[in-house]
């Protein structure tokens, strides 16, 4: 059976759920506090940028069941359902703000009109399922009947709606049989498995995925480290520890960490978390202390040819953290970008989508553009961030010509460094051979 369902928060999460479950045939109100992004949507302005998200949202609100408002009382009162998906920001301590996920809690309970099972999407420690029970019961004197669920979202950047429409698992954690089974239901048409737990459970779930994803990732980037020190290929490290079927591929590619609105944030939490409970997370501790040291790495690839690059103009391609989305959260470039400019290098930075929101980050410690042969353009040395197609896909014959000097420092290994070599590149990758000619370094400097 079809459900009416509020969808409190229109970020990242909120929108790209709310739409997706109006588009398998529900009747959908994303809620939220901002008017300007409210009216955006109902213009048909999408706030994030997601590959067919705003084909998708045009269609389910042309067919009459997706619906935008900043009245959240009036969605609450109309709805069965309603998903809490607002933003769980760290905190200077690292911990999770639960600021917007009580506030949502106390409206819904201040405006209930009856049973309402209140599911909370946005990622948050242990515990706060019972909070959210504790914050609704007292703030609606106990006047209606409703339960609380968890059910995290594992969405992708750049593939969200993908992940939605073929999701590889639901988890839902709930305080009865009976909201259990009605969101199970509701998953259905995306024909995926789902795993039934307590709430307790399915919150650590979503912290424990994310953490062992940073892990990967830290753990190959400690190894291409290695790697550069010994003579070893990581690509062929990887390509032969991923074949053992307990590893697998994923999340094994080396490059300058893990970025975005996830990772960064939810190792944090759990090391709270961990902290609250009496217990020290080691291994945690040093999956963030490394992807902090893969940025200031790569810097210091671009020291090792120059020496020093006061007074040199260095192109930076790729802002966003990932290709397919303008998310600056947590971004490399944050972090390279001022490490550059104390350095006193002059950046010229680049990136297809992310360039606005970048400028807005960063302002003027760089020139922004969506151009990349014009960024490129009488730099001294290129370094590559983000592996967007158009970069993997640039013409390398051109970009030597514009460069001073034919400098790559490529943070994603997007290219074989033997045909870099072949191109008359000056060329460093992580945890691979540099392409290094004495000839072109002592002009570079």
């Amino acid at each position: 059976m079809l459900k009416k369902i509020a969808v409190i928060g229109t970020g990242y999460v909120g929108l790209v759920s709310g739409t997706c479950f109006a588009d398998i045939g529900n009747r959908v109100i994303c809620c939220d506090i901002d008017e300007s992004k409210i009216n955006s949507l109902k213009s048909g302005v999408v706030p994030i940028y997601e590959p067919g998200l705003k084909e998708l949202i045009e269609k389910n609100t042309e067919e009459g069941r997706l619906f935008f408002t900043t009245n959240i009382p009036a969605a609450i009162r109309e709805s069965e359902i309603i998903y809490i998906a607002v933003g769980t920001p760290m905190t200077p301590q690292g911990e999770a703000d639960l600021t917007y996920v009580k506030a949502v809690a106390q409206t819904i309970g201040e405006h209930m009109n009856g049973y309402k099972i209140i599911v909370n999407k946005s990622t948050v420690p242990v515990g706060t399922g019972r909070l959210v029970q504790a914050i609704v019961e007292k703030a609606s004197r106990s006047k209606y009947p409703f339960d609380v669920v968890s059910n995290p979202e594992f969405l992708r950047e750049g593939s969200a709606i993908q992940d939605t429409m073929n999701m590889e698992r639901a988890v839902i954690g709930s305080t009865s049989t009976h909201a259990s089974t009605i969101i199970k239901r509701l998953h259905d048409p995306f024909q995926t498995e789902v795993v039934e737990t307590n709430l307790e459970s399915a919150e650590m779930i979503k912290y424990a995925a994310n953490a062992m994803l940073a892990t990967k990732i830290s753990f190959i980037n400690d190894i291409a480290n290695i790697c550069e020190r010994v003579g070893a290929d990581v690509e062929k490290v990887s390509e032969g520890v991923g074949l053992d079927s307990r590893i697998g591929h994923k999340f094994l590619k080396a490059g300058i960490g893990f970025g975005g609105s996830c990772f960064p944030k939810d190792t944090m939490a759990l090391l709270k978390i961990a902290e609250t409970s009496g217990y020290r997370f080691k291994l945690i501790e040093s999956v963030i202390e490394t992807n902090n040291n893969q940025r200031a790495h790569l810097v210091s690839k671009l020291m090792s040819v120059f020496g020093d690059i006061k007074g040199k103009t260095i192109s930076v391609l790729g802002l966003a953290f990932k290709p397919n989305t303008n998310d600056m959260r947590s971004a490399p470039a944050l972090d390279i970008i001022p490490m550059l400019r104390e350095l006193g290098a002059f950046v010229k930075a680049y990136d297809p989508i992310a360039y606005v929101e970048a400028e807005r980050e960063l302002g003027p410690q760089a020139v922004f553009s969506n151009d990349l042969y014009e960024t490129v353009k009488d730099t001294d040395a290129c370094l590559i961030l983000t592996e967007w197609d158009d970069v993997q896909k640039m013409d390398k014959d051109q970009i030597k010509q514009l460069l001073r000097s034919p400098i790559v420092i490529d943070g994603r290994n997007l290219f074989d460094p033997a045909e870099m070599k072949e191109r008359g590149f000056i060329y460093q990758s992580i945890g691979r051979s540099s392409v290094w000619e004495a000839e072109l370094v002592s002009k570079a400097q």
